[in-house]
Formats: C-alpha cells, sequence, structure tokens
C-alpha cells in the first residue's frame, strides 16, 4: 500500500464524520457489514443444523448441533489472539483488515455450496479471518485521532452503534431468507454483506490515513528475518498438522468425528488457560500490587466466563426454543423464530447510553466492577427464572407467547451492558503496563471459554427437556452472582485506587 498523509495530523481537525474524522465513517460501516456476516450466519446455524435434510438442513441432532455452535463461537474469539499479533509485528492493522474481511467473505459465500465439506470448510475460513479483523479494526478507530483527543469516546460509542445496527438488521434479513427460502442462501447473503464490507474498507482507505498502516514496530533487517523465518515455519507446522489428520482420517488410525474434534478442541483450549494463568501466577517479576490485581483478573476471568457460558444460550437452546415452543405469530404476521436474535443489539442500542449516563452521574457511588459483574450474574438468573416458567407452559400449552423470550433477551440484555464494557475497562485499569496486551488477550478468552462451555451445556442437556437446562443454569449464575457480591468489598479494597 502506497503511503498516504495522516489525516489525523492536519493542522484542523477531521470533522466530517457527524465531527469525527472521516476514517470513522469507513470502519463504522465496515465493522457494521462485518457484525452483519457474524450475526446473521449465527442466527441460522444450529436451526440449518438440526432441519431435516429434506428440508435442506444438515440433519444434525440437537446435541451435535450444540457442541459445533461452541466450538465455532468460541474459535472465533481464540483467534483474536494471534489475529492482534500478525498485525502489530507483520502487516499493520489496514492490511490485517483487509485481508481479514476477504477471508470471512470467501467463507459465508463458501458455506451456501450444497457440500457438507465446503460448510466446514467455510467455518474455519471465517474463523481465520474474523481472527484478523475483529481486534485490529478496533485498534484503528483509536489511532485516527490524536493523543488527548477528547472525542475519542464518543467516537468508540459510535463505532459500538454500527456493531449493533449490523447485529440488528442481520438476523431480519439472513434469517428471512434462509427460513422461508433457503438455508444455504441465507448463509450466503451473510458473505454479501461482508463482501459489501470489504468494498467500503477499499474505498475509504484514504480517509484513514497511515492510522494502522504500519506494524507497532517496525523490525530491524535481522528481527525482520527471524519473524519471516518463524512465519514459513509456522505455516509449515500448520500444513504439516493438516495432513497429518487428513491422514489419520483417511486410514482410519483415531476417530476424528465431529463430537471428538469438539472434545479436543476443548481440552486445547483448557490447557492453554492453565498455562497462562500458571505464567501469570508462578513466572514473572512482579511486584505485590501487580499479584493482587492479577488475582482480581482472575476473578473477572471467572465470572466473565461464566456470564458468557449463559448469555451465549441466545444461538443455540433459546434459538430451538424460539422455532420449536414459541408462537410466531405476531399482529397476524408470521415471522421467521430466528428474527428474536435481533433482540439483543436492539436493546443495547436503546440502553447502552442510559448506563454510560448513569455511572457518571454516580460518580464514585457507583458499583465496585466486580458487584456490576454480580449484578450481571443476577440478571442472568432473571433471564433463565423466566425461560424456567415458558419451559413449563410449553410443556402442557405446546406453544408460549414470544414475550417470554423479549423479556429473558432484555434482562441478558441489561446483564450484558453491565459486564462487557466495564470488563474491558478494568483490564485496562488494573492490567500491569508491561503485559497490558496479554490482558486483554485474557478477556477474549474468557469470551471464548464462555461460548465453548456454553456449546458444550447445551449439548449435555441436548435430548432433555429444556426446563432442566435452564434450571441448571439459572442455579449457576445465581450461585456466581452471590459469590461475586460477598467478594466485591475486599476485592475493591484490595486493588485500592485502580477502580
Amino acid at each position: 500500500m502506497p503511503e498516504r498523509t495522516n489525516v489525523s495530523q492536519a493542522a484542523a481537525p477531521d470533522t466530517r464524520f457527524f465531527g469525527h474524522p472521516a476514517g470513522l465513517s469507513t470502519l463504522f460501516f465496515t465493522e457494521l457489514w462485518e457484525r452483519f456476516g457474524y450475526y446473521g450466519m449465527r442466527a441460522l446455524l444450529v436451526l440449518f443444523m438440526t432441519a431435516a435434510v429434506s428440508s435442506g438442513g444438515l440433519g444434525y441432532s440437537v446435541t451435535k448441533a450444540y457442541a459445533i455452535y461452541g466450538l465455532y463461537t468460541a474459535s472465533v474469539y481464540m483467534m483474536s489472539l494471534p489475529g492482534g499479533w500478525v498485525a502489530d509485528r507483520i502487516l499493520g492493522q489496514q492490511r490485517t483488515v483487509l485481508l481479514g474481511g476477504i477471508l470471512i467473505a470467501i467463507g459465508y459465500l463458501s458455506l451456501a455450496i450444497p457440500s457438507e465439506a465446503a460448510f466446514f470448510a467455510g467455518m474455519g475460513i471465517v474463523v481465520l479471518g474474523t481472527g484478523l479483523l475483529k481486534p485490529n479494526i478496533s485498534t484503528i478507530v483509536g489511532q485516527i485521532y490524536q493523543p488527548g483527543d477528547p472525542r475519542r469516546d464518543s467516537g468508540f460509542s459510535i463505532f459500538y452503534v454500527g456493531i449493533n445496527l449490523g447485529a440488528t438488521i442481520a438476523p431480519l434479513a439472513c434469517g428471512w431468507v434462509g427460513e422461508r427460502i433457503n438455508w444455504r442462501w441465507g448463509l450466503g447473503l451473510a458473505g454479501v454483506g461482508m463482501s459489501f464490507g470489504v468494498l467500503t474498507f477499499l474505498r475509504g482507505l484514504r480517509r484513514l490515513g497511515n492510522a494502522g498502516l504500519r506494524p507497532v514496530e517496525p523490525p530491524s533487517p535481522e528481527i525482520g528475518a527471524q519473524w519471516r523465518r518463524n512465519f514459513r515455519n509456522t505455516i509449515l507446522g500448520i500444513v504439516l498438522v493438516l495432513a497429518a489428520g487428513a491422514a489419520i482420517q483417511l486410514f482410519g488410525l483415531v476417530d476424528l468425528s465431529a463430537e471428538h474434534l469438539v472434545n479436543l478442541a476443548g481440552f486445547v483450549l483448557f490447557g492453554i488457560t492453565i498455562v497462562l494463568f500458571g505464567w501469570m501466577f508462578l513466572g514473572g517479576d512482579w511486584t505485590a500490587d501487580e499479584r493482587k490485581r492479577l488475582a482480581v483478573i482472575a476473578v473477572l476471568f471467572c465470572g466473565s466466563t461464566l456470564f458468557w457460558a449463559a448469555f451465549e444460550q441466545a444461538g443455540s437452546s433459546f434459538n430451538l426454543f424460539a422455532r420449536n415452543s414459541t408462537n410466531h405469530v405476531l399482529w397476524g404476521f408470521n415471522f421467521p423464530a430466528s428474527w428474536f436474535q435481533s433482540l439483543n443489539a436492539a436493546f443495547i442500542i436503546c440502553f447502552a447510553a442510559t448506563f454510560a449516563w448513569l455511572w457518571i452521574r454516580l460518580g464514585p457511588r457507583q458499583p465496585s466492577s466486580v458487584m456490576k459483574f454480580a449484578l450481571a450474574m443476577l440478571c442472568a438468573t432473571g433471564g433463565f427464572a423466566v425461560m424456567m416458567i415458558a419451559a413449563q407452559r410449553a410443556g402442557t400449552e405446546g406453544r408460549v407467547s414470544p414475550m417470554w423470550l423479549v423479556i429473558t433477551y432484555l434482562l441478558h440484555t441489561i446483564g450484558e451492558i453491565l459486564l462487557s464494557p466495564v470488563g474491558l475497562s478494568a483490564m485496562t485499569k488494573l492490567a500491569p503496563v508491561r503485559v497490558a496486551g496479554l490482558m486483554m488477550g485474557v478477556w477474549f478468552l474468557s469470551l471464548s471459554m464462555g461460548n465453548y462451555l456454553a456449546g458444550r451445556l447445551a449439548a449435555f442437556y441436548g435430548d432433555m427437556p429444556p426446563y432442566d437446562l435452564f434450571r441448571t443454569l439459572g442455579i449457576i449464575t445465581l450461585i456466581s452472582a452471590v459469590v461475586l457480591a460477598l467478594i466485591a468489598r475486599p476485592v475493591s479494597r484490595m486493588i485500592g485506587n485502580a477502580e
């Protein structure tokens, strides 16, 4: 890419996009289309996998579909860790985002091919692409502003609106096409959306200037040669692993069925987590204050993991409950079950600003981060209590009012607003400066773990009545809320002024 003049270095501040740099418009619409693709596929994935083959689905069991769904959503967040490293050390954010967008579009379009092999290949490509794009487009948002620019936080708020606009529209469009016309066309529509995102990013590159154009630390010739060798060796290693897996499958040496691969991925994910936290507490030359902060990060990690394990029932068990046990007729209009997936993002658009105002209004009287996590867990518990009642009624009435799911999504969205932005902010405040990037990776790892557990829990209860799953998750979130509330004050005293 050629060098371009950095708009953020102009003499007068760039205010061409609602008072913000013009580059924000490029990032806003690129992320809107990326989230359109992700949430469009998410809304259809379990429904498609469990639909009968005669109707164009894959005919998988509920247990198998839940497990694959959990692995897919976990992998998306897990790949953010190497995706950020590639941008920081090799390509720069702009090139990494562009490469990620192209891969995502190819992956979604592959899902439209009527082949089971193409379906799984497409999912893998989407995982790689999202890992490259997701962490780095947010980084560019921060880089289009000069240090100390008071518009930065407001810019991220506008960017967040773009995320949720895409997440709101996607289930409506992809869900309608998938459920009413053709499953694979609905999945392919996600690829069409991401293609628009790639074109948007290419057309708006000039507006970004040099933001994210170069790696954060341009390597010396010697280090650059070493990175290239490491990159080649990594690619070679991946190729060898894939070849070995293909050979094992071809000769039947080991059972590499979807269920076994999901279990293997889970062991790998838990292994990475144990190694990371083992290094955090047993290695490193930490001060006493840093060790206290790392302990609090561990508490927040556990709370975040359990919350997302509960929250991500939206795409799995809640999705099937919407299809099988919920009335889809509203004012005489019969709508697709996947449309319920739009509620979360729509509620965020409605209420996020209110909570942002509330924390400013409360100032030093606002709850601590750990207490906000406890309140988030309590909201999740309330959602599962509602779903337990709905599941009981569905057992006797067949189908229940859509308002049960509406109330549940509202409660879970309030929980998300209490936990997600608070967790991100807490990581930036608690992380020792020398490992700030790694600690942000820890936050993404908690999302990955939560998504994986969501799929495994749903799969475990897949052949049981939905009431059993909702009751179990309600108990888990209630116990977590109580534990977090009890330790909130001691933890706050332990970390002192970091809050």
